[in-house]
């Protein structure tokens, strides 16, 4: 079966909308609107608010203004995610680069003994020697002028500087269960062993890779399922979501969270998230999985 859909224009789609059922107050700003956010880009904001999905008939009372409020909580969460998600990239990157430098050698990252997997291990460095070959960095450039007899990549300290949150989870998660930092970076971090660490860190890996290319994380199902510990050391959330519920962001902040608690620990990741939920009173908690009273919960205190 072959896509035959025509391209619409703004006056079309604004059309197409009202017949559905949407309320559209100022059709001026609706096409200004349009004109700068895709229609196809705001109907994943809208989707929950049709009755009936083969004929994408909206709900009573469901108006274009609604649909923007959601979409620019959503940019915004993106923006505050993005900065908590940094904070634990380069805590991360910080421990991985610093024990395993000392515990293996500075070149560890090239050592396939050390992986559990060599296929992926030799895609993972692939992946590493494209981000090499396409950094500005100066210091990547004066390495390789200084050093133009060794065949070797930079020292870790230098080529996961510049490697992504992605590729450091992978080669985290490939490392031998033998080799002691895996465990001391999963205890620094507080995740106790090398057992849960991994699958957090491919989850907000791929929550960064969302905020990055501007996707949606409102009404969200999540690829990743965080492993959670059975008894963290440290402050956790008592009511915790069932497993059928882990595809929603709300666990992903708690992991994000507990480790940011430990990075960071005076940071104000509940407060600016509280901030931002009350400046959109119209957004369901649901669509987020957030639980009644999360902010009273001892991990967010």
């Amino acid at each position: 079966m072959k896509c035959n859909k025509p391209a619409t224009d703004i006056s079309q789609q604004i059309k197409q909308l009202k017949n559905r059922g949407l309320i559209i107050t100022n059709e001026v700003t609706a096409a200004h609107t349009l004109q700068n956010i895709s229609y196809y880009r705001l109907s994943g904001y809208w989707w929950s608010m049709q009755s009936n999905k083969v004929s994408h008939v909206f709900k009573p009372n469901s108006t274009f203004e609604n649909i923007i409020a959601i979409y620019d909580f959503d940019r915004q969460l993106r923006f505050l995610l993005f900065d908590v998600i940094e904070r634990i990239e380069i805590g991360f990157r910080t421990k991985l680069i610093y024990n395993l430098s000392h515990e293996a050698s500075p070149w560890w990252f090239e050592d396939g003994s050390l992986f559990k997997n060599h296929v992926e291990h030799a895609d993972t460095l692939i992946l590493i020697d494209k981000e090499l070959n396409h950094s500005k960095e100066v210091f990547i450039k004066q390495h390789r002028t200084t050093y133009y007899s060794d065949i070797r990549r930079p020292p870790a300290w230098k080529t996961l500087e510049i490697a992504s949150f992605g590729n450091l989870s992978k080669l985290y998660g490939n490392l031998r269960p033998s080799i002691r930092s895996k465990n001391t970076i999963a205890f620094e971090l507080g995740t106790v062993n090398h057992t849960y660490l991994p699958s957090w860190l491919q989850t907000i890996a791929q929550i960064r890779n969302i905020c990055a290319h501007h996707g949606r994380l409102w009404n969200k199902n999540l690829p990743g399922r965080p492993k959670l510990l059975a008894k963290p050391p440290s402050a956790w959330i008592k009511n915790i979501p069932p497993v059928n519920e882990h595809h929603m962001l709300y666990i992903h902040l708690c992991c994000m969270k507990y480790l940011l608690n430990i990075i960071n620990p005076r940071n104000d990741f509940r407060d600016k998230l509280e901030t931002l939920l009350g400046k959109y009173p119209n957004i369901d908690p649901n669509a987020l999985g957030l639980k009644a009273n999360w902010q009273n919960e001892p991990l967010w205190q």
